[in-house]
């Protein structure tokens, strides 16, 4: 990838800095599973009562980056001593929902993908097959949540999780986990993609026939408005979607997601809002997001042609640098590395404003990407 020489500097000196905080964090944190920090202190959500978390794979993810960005061996220990604690959760699928790609693609593939580990390639296709048996045959999609009164509902987060069962049928050669993947990606292409580039988050469909019935209220304003983070999985999504089938629609799809993205981002200096169609007031952003999309936007300049390249890096590097400017906090004895992350709109102020794992594994993921020192995780 080609940088200027004042981006170049930047990703490398960031780099550095995340070195050090990463290691720092591993010293304290260990194999313990952290979320969102209190008071500058992870907690561990590796308990019973916790272990089940749809984020508990991202530190994971993080100390499989580093491993295999710097080859310290620490971290191989930690994420393996984390990827057994997760055996929890496998253990009872009824306790997990469609986002078991977040949980074991950063654990269990990631440790078999970088050291071909056999135990780890078990727990990976358990987890496929857990997300595989979501599936609605009749209707084309896979169920997101568990309770009972959303049998049909969607998201547009699972965009994200799909890559598992690329992942299985890559393995097996089992088409069926492939075959799930895209009757997915179809159907969420068909009712959450809107035309004008912008997404739903949820979507309610009949589970008997398959047919839409209406769009529940999101993470984002309201069931109309445009949910930034939302947003940012189905660039991703879309983008890994057509990295493993190689349909081009899923790549087109993925370019006009980013579009719209990098059109909203730059009106708030490369730095989105957690809803870009909210009231101006209060004013809420969502660093989440940036660090996502821009992970999704440096996998679509991996596809496409050499002069739309510019488009894709440069918005990727222009939000990873003016979202870090605004919420980093580099303190080597706080937790926690990106601030400025956002659960949801409608949330108490402690998830709004605060700094969320999966900010800085997108984080962390992106640098990497940018330095040619990333370990596919997806």
């Amino acid at each position: 990838m080609k940088l200027s020489a004042e981006n170049a500097a930047w990703v490398e000196e960031t780099w550095k800095k995340l070195q050090e905080k990463i290691s720092a964090e591993a010293d304290r944190v260990g194999d313990r599973i952290p979320y969102i920090p209190e008071n500058g202190k992870y907690s561990d959500c590796s308990t019973p009562e916790k272990i089940n978390g749809w984020t508990n794979g991202f530190w994971v993810g993080m100390m499989w980056q580093m491993y295999h960005a710097t080859g310290d061996k620490k971290y191989l220990e930690i994420a393996r001593g984390c990827e057994k604690k997760l055996d929890m959760a496998l253990a009872d699928g009824t306790k997990v929902s469609h986002d078991v790609g977040f949980m074991w693609l950063h654990s269990a593939v990631a440790d078999y993908r970088l050291t071909g580990n056999e135990e780890s390639k078990v727990r990976g296709l358990h987890a496929a097959s857990l997300l595989a048996g979501r599936y609605n045959p009749d209707g084309e999609f896979i169920r997101a949540w568990n309770p009972s009164d959303r049998i049909g509902w969607v998201i547009i987060d699972c965009m994200m999780n799909v890559p598992l069962l690329y992942w299985a049928y890559d393995v097996t050669g089992d088409p069926r986990y492939k075959q799930i993947a895209l009757h997915h990606a179809d159907k969420c292409m068909k009712d959450l993609l809107r035309p004008d580039g912008s997404t739903y988050h949820i979507v309610a469909f009949n589970p008997n026939t398959g047919e839409k019935e209406w769009y529940p209220d999101p993470q984002g304003y309201n069931a109309e408005s445009s949910w930034s983070r939302g947003h940012a999985w189905a660039i991703y999504g879309y983008a890994l979607s057509y990295k493993h089938s190689g349909k081009q629609e899923y790549l087109e799809a993925a370019k006009a997601l980013a579009h719209y993205f990098l059109a909203n981002a730059a009106q708030t200096g490369y730095v989105p809002l957690l809803d870009f169609r909210a009231p101006a007031e209060p004013v809420y952003y969502d660093s989440t997001a940036a660090m996502c999309a821009a992970c999704g936007m440096l996998e679509i300049a991996q596809a496409v042609p050499e002069f739309e390249k510019p488009l894709y890096e440069n918005g990727a590097v222009n939000m990873l640098k003016a979202t870090a400017e605004k919420f980093c906090n580099w303190k080597l004895e706080e937790d926690g590395i990106l601030g400025g992350g956002s659960v949801a709109y409608h949330r108490g102020e402690d998830q709004i404003h605060v700094p969320i794992i999966y900010g800085d594994y997108f984080m962390l993921e992106a640098v990497l990407r940018l330095l040619d020192k990333d370990c596919f995780i997806w």
